[in-house]
């Protein structure tokens, strides 16, 4: 067995087994994730083949978070991918280490010093497509705003991440949500960015004063692919009301994730209604 750091390829074969494994990732999420931190991606390797991957990614001095935590069903219970997590947690360094873990793992994550501080549920469903006079595409210029209203909503700032999924491609886009009175937030009051996946659209981050902006937002993203299937949204606990309101426009919950941290996690707030993806936050 042989740990290193992965390649893009190798980053293309995890994201194919996480959609294996049920979390439908996005059609491009690789150059983002990489963007966020190249060598906070990890495999083990069996006879030169990727059997185990994990993603420690630092995001800023203070803060990283894991993800594609993935041992192959073939190699599991041989501690190989216990091995590789001690070695991923140690990129960390001493920054906390945030993830979303499923229930199954809850308790194995806990031995390594993780506490549960919430959860969030993934709701899905069918939303009228709706615009408004105050959401439009985000700009090049928008960039310097929407980082200070996602280091705002998440407590730590990840600008190699965002400046990189916040680009437009063919199969992800960001909505922008102008402040009433065109002054807080560099003139910008929220953001949501929505992406295709291997079934349907997830819309994160959303950040938005409140659950009607949220929601507005949603409607507006929702018209950008409307072909594509359902519309996902994954709700963070600190932030419970835009699932109230999505279930009363009859979304579903269909998966949820136990928020855990190693270490101080950073200060919840109300702008965040939705990470941006579950693997990096």
């Amino acid at each position: 067995m042989k740990m290193r750091t992965m390649t893009p390829a190798d980053l293309d074969l995890v994201i194919g087994w996480a959609a294996a494994e049920g979390w439908n990732p996005g059609l491009e999420d690789g150059p983002a994730f990489r963007a966020a931190d190249p060598d906070g991606f990890f495999v083990t390797l069996r006879d030169g083949v990727p059997v185990a991957s994990i993603s420690v990614v630092n995001l800023d001095p203070g803060f990283a978070f894991l993800g594609l935590y993935i041992c192959r069903p073939e190699w599991r219970g041989q501690g190989i991918g216990m091995a590789l997590w001690q070695h991923a947690l140690r990129h960390a360094g001493n920054r906390a280490i945030g993830l979303d873990g499923v229930a199954a793992q809850q308790a194995n994550y806990a031995k390594s010093g993780f506490v549960r501080t919430g959860a969030t549920r993934r709701l899905e469903g069918t939303l009228d497509a709706q615009g408004s006079a105050d959401i439009r595409p985000a700009a090049p210029a928008d960039l310097p705003a929407l980082l200070a209203l996602d280091e705002t909503a998440n407590g730590y700032a990840r600008p190699a991440f965002l400046s990189a999924w916040v680009q437009p491609l063919e199969t992800r886009r960001t909505l922008v949500l102008h402040a009433p009175d065109g002054s807080a937030g560099g003139g910008l009051a929220g953001f949501a960015t929505i992406r295709r996946c291997r079934s349907g659209s997830k819309i994160g981050p959303i950040v938005a004063p409140d659950a009607a902006a949220a929601l507005r937002l949603i409607r507006a993203a929702a018209g950008l692919f409307p072909d594509t299937g359902p519309v996902i949204v994954d709700v963070p606990d600190s932030n419970t009301k835009l699932g109230h309101v999505l279930a009363e426009a009859g979304m579903v919950e269909t998966f949820a994730t136990a928020r855990m941290y190693k270490g101080a996690p950073p200060p919840a707030t109300a702008l965040l209604h939705a990470p941006a993806t579950l693997e990096l936050g």
